[in-house]
This record gives C-alpha cells, sequence and structure tokens, in this order.
C-alpha cells in the first residue's frame, strides 16, 4: 500500500491556467522519491495538497491508505505528515528557534517540560544546540534552513515532504544537511533544483512538466 497516493489531479489557481492535468504518484513505506520541472510547473501545489493546504479541482488524494477530501481529512494526516517549505519565513514564527521547534509538540499534547526535551535532543541531533536561545529573524538563511527541518522532525513525521531544502545553504550546511537527511527513517518527497542533492538523497525523479508527472530514465 502506499503511503501517499495522488491520482489525476488537475489544478489551477484562480485566474490562471492549469498547472496540473492528471498528475499522479505513489510514494510507500521507506522509499524516496524527488519531483523535478521547471518553476511554476506546479511542484510546491503537489506538496500543499498533500497536507491539505490546497485543494485539487479533481483527481483522489490517498494518504496512509484513506480517501483525504475534507479538511477534518488532513488534520490526522499533518501530525504524520512533515513540511517542510520553501521559504524558511513561512514556517518559522516564534520568537526564538526553541519556542519555534516546541510550538509542534506543544500542540500535540506534550507538556512543557516534555517539548523543551525535544527540542533540546533535536537540536543535539542536529548539532545545532548553539542556536537554541536566538531570535529566529536574527539568524542567517542557512541557519534558518536547518531550523525549518529542525521544527518538522520534532512531531517525529512518518513522512518528509521536503521544498527546495537547500535554498541558502553553504557547502558547509549542505553538506551538513545531506548527512542528516541520509540518516532519517522516514519515506521522503523532495523538490529540489539541486541535482547533486537529488542524487545523493533521493535519486529516483519524477519529471513535472505539462501538467503530468513523468518518471525520469536512469
Amino acid at each position: 500500500m502506499a503511503l501517499i497516493a495522488l491520482s489525476d489531479i488537475h489544478f489551477a489557481y484562480p485566474g490562471a491556467d492549469p498547472i496540473l492535468r492528471g498528475a499522479s504518484l505513489n510514494l510507500r513505506a521507506g522509499e524516496r522519491l524527488s519531483v523535478t520541472g521547471p518553476n511554476g510547473a506546479g511542484k510546491s501545489t503537489l506538496l500543499k495538497m498533500i497536507v491539505g493546504l490546497l485543494t485539487p479541482q479533481a483527481g483522489r488524494i490517498e494518504i496512509f491508505g484513506q480517501e483525504r477530501r475534507s479538511e477534518a481529512d488532513f488534520g490526522p494526516v499533518r501530525t504524520r505528515v512533515g513540511l517542510v517549505f520553501q521559504d524558511a519565513d513561512d514556517q518559522l514564527f516564534c520568537p526564538t528557534v526553541a519556542e519555534d521547534i516546541a510550538f509542534g509538540p506543544l500542540n500535540l499534547g506534550k507538556t512543557r517540560d516534555e517539548a523543551l526535551d525535544i527540542v533540546d535532543a533535536v537540536l543535539a541531533r542536529l548539532q545545532l544546540s548553539h542556536l537554541r536561545d536566538r531570535i529566529t529573524h536574527h539568524l542567517s538563511g542557512g541557519e534558518k534552513r536547518l531550523v525549518t527541518l529542525a521544527t518538522v522532525l520534532a512531531m517525529e513525521p512518518e513522512i518528509l515532504l521536503l521544498d527546495e531544502p537547500t535554498n541558502a545553504l553553504d557547502t558547509e550546511n549542505w553538506t551538513r544537511l545531506v548527512a542528516i537527511v541520509n540518516e532519517l527513517p522516514q519515506a521522503m518527497l523532495l523538490v529540489s533544483h539541486d541535482p547533486a542533492f537529488r542524487q545523493a538523497v533521493a535519486p529516483r525523479s519524477l519529471h513535472l512538466t505539462d501538467g503530468l508527472l513523468m518518471p525520469v530514465p536512469g
């Protein structure tokens, strides 16, 4: 059974031409899959649909074996699927790094002490403990990218959706991110214009073109 199954997805933003015209994909347990394609092709749109932030005009979305259509259907999905947004500033909104990372666990019902333990564990795992009490909007672009990943990992998701995760990363942090991601057990759907990153973490690819997802040979 696929963890994620998108079937014949159609979508257009208001007043614009359709960008998805029958896109389909499956992601199974333990699988890693990259989605490539030009800017504006609909790659980020697909990721947002998986967590219910956008709704297709036609097609079927199944997550964990259940069709998802309403907001109520997607509530449980968001506790099990972690999306790292393309723009870190869309994801970081608390005053400090620790508060941003604790936000998800607190919403899952953890106590403050439990949430702070998770914060410390995730930061240590990512070698980011030195950022714990930093003011979020004072971080560099690369630091923000790594902290957004920490906020998602704090939720212990079963699936990771990564949208251009290497944006703003220097060589050192790029290398660190590859090492981190390759140690994670989650199934993963990756959107990235970075061919070296795709090859390092999710070499099997689908190419989004003319609203359809096509296998990439090789």
